[in-house]
């Protein structure tokens, strides 16, 4: 039995402004963090047996870490494109839309559609590649969109689109 799996589907390369800046923060912040990681780790090194060295394996699993996202971003950054300015038909849903949806039962909830970098399900940011964001797309105000969820299939009806910037609505 082979444990080959097929890659994931690659990512849409969109990403709001803001979005862009937080990866450009985040690459930044862990260059000067790994000069730290790499100065620990080589004075636990110092230390003697690594073998035992609690310190030596948390700071080399730590720095492992690190360049595996900093590999990811330096990879990544290059094919994003950024999404600034809102689409030209601002009553149908594109990336970058906050869209209101109201389910069966009358509940309302607000999302924003970002990039896959970008999603935050706290702040109800969903990636453009998510289900829903898929099922919303060149949809306007007062459509109903089918989603299947792993409860079963669930309907939304558009309440409202609007475009404003990221930053506005955090």
């Amino acid at each position: 039995m082979s444990r080959w799996r097929p890659a994931p589907p690659k990512s849409s390369p969109y990403i709001t402004a803001d979005g862009y800046r937080r990866l450009e923060n985040e690459f930044k912040q862990l260059w000067e963090q790994r000069a730290e990681v790499v100065q620990a780790l080589s004075a636990a090194a110092a230390e003697g047996d690594r073998s035992e060295n609690a310190e030596y394996i948390y700071r080399k699993k730590q720095l492992r870490e690190m360049d595996t996202r900093i590999g990811y971003l330096q990879r990544r950054m290059p094919e994003l494109h950024v999404v600034a300015d809102p689409p030209p038909d601002k009553q149908r849903v594109f990336f970058g839309a906050q869209v209101l949806l109201e389910d069966e039962r009358g509940t309302q909830t607000g999302y924003h559609i970002v990039g896959a970098d970008e999603f935050d399900p706290a702040s109800h940011c969903i990636s453009i590649d998510s289900p829903l964001a898929q099922a919303l797309l060149k949809k306007t105000v007062d459509d109903e969109v089918k989603v299947l969820t792993p409860a079963g299939e669930t309907r939304y009806y558009i309440v409202e689109v609007s475009y404003q910037p990221l930053s506005a609505s955090r």
